[in-house]
């Protein structure tokens, strides 16, 4: 039986977590053919091919004693990335000031897509500042929320 995507995470977290990361996104994409599996880990000092090696290296170990996932699937472990998603609310503290974009699952305030600057967390949603003003967005109605690099 194929672990749900949770279940990966809580499987997976406190090892990532032991080795100095976080494990800032999980991607799972198992069932017909060959799966994936892809991870993303961060740390303040960002994230080297090295790191990615090492991490590999220890999840596909556990994942193998474990037996979370039958069959083939690739295992891929990189950096969030300039565009990181925010996934986690500890996502949505750390990156408050920055630039994101976000999509909705259903419109809030007329929009669906919503671009501007976080201002943080409020109760169970968000403040951006937008163009036509500050827009509060329920958690449970972002889609993805990603950061719009700073180039």
């Amino acid at each position: 039986m194929s672990a749900t995507r949770q279940e990966l995470i809580e499987l997976l977290e406190p090892v990532v977590e032991a080795m100095g990361f976080e494990l800032s996104d999980l991607e799972c994409r198992l069932g017909r053919g060959p799966g994936l599996l892809r991870l993303f880990i961060d740390q303040q000092a960002g994230i080297s091919l090295d790191d990615c090696e090492l991490v590999s290296r220890q999840v596909s170990a556990l994942l193998d004693v474990e037996n979370s996932i039958p069959g083939d699937y690739d295992l891929e472990v990189s950096s969030p990335g300039l565009d990181r998603k925010l996934v986690k609310e500890e996502h949505f503290d750390r990156f408050t000031g920055c630039v994101i974009r976000l999509k909705l699952r259903r419109l809030v305030a007329g929009r669906k897509r919503i671009r501007g600057r976080l201002l943080g967390r409020d109760g169970d949603g968000i403040v951006v500042e937008t163009e036509a003003g500050n827009l509060t967005v329920p958690m449970v109605e972002i889609e993805v929320a990603r950061l719009v690099p700073d180039i």
